[in-house]
């Protein structure tokens, strides 16, 4: 039997971030609720808004968000950033977490988050 989604429906789950995400963090491990994203693990963040997410066809199905860069951002604690996470601070919501290269952040100095996509695939 065949499966399939709306595009409405994906983009339903997109528009949660791209609505309500108003902060980005890099973190030292997998944060599991909003408090742990945004400071027990949290060494840089950055201010998001609805525009610095693009919505979009998946790259092989589905949908995609795409994150914006962000440059320039001030790293305020010195340690080992593996992981990002998307927060929404009107509501201490943590709504995304994904995986980062592994790198060594130094307080003080300045970073940067690279664009990347969250995508939803159709279903098969």
């Amino acid at each position: 039997m065949a499966k399939s989604v709306h595009d409405a429906v994906l983009d339903g789950a997109l528009d949660v971030i791209k609505n309500n995400c108003d902060i980005m963090t890099v973190c030292t491990q997998q944060p599991l609720t909003f408090a742990e994203a945004n400071v027990t693990y949290a060494l840089a963040s950055a201010a998001m808004t609805g525009t610095d997410f693009v919505k979009a066809n998946g790259d092989t199905s589905g949908r995609k968000v795409t994150v914006g860069q962000k440059s320039g951002v001030t790293v305020a604690t010195t340690g080992t950033a593996t992981h990002v996470a998307l927060l929404d601070s009107a509501t201490s919501r943590l709504l995304y977490v994904t995986t980062s290269t592994s790198q060594v952040l130094t307080a003080g100095n300045a970073m940067t988050f690279n664009a990347w996509d969250i995508e939803i695939a159709d279903p098969t």
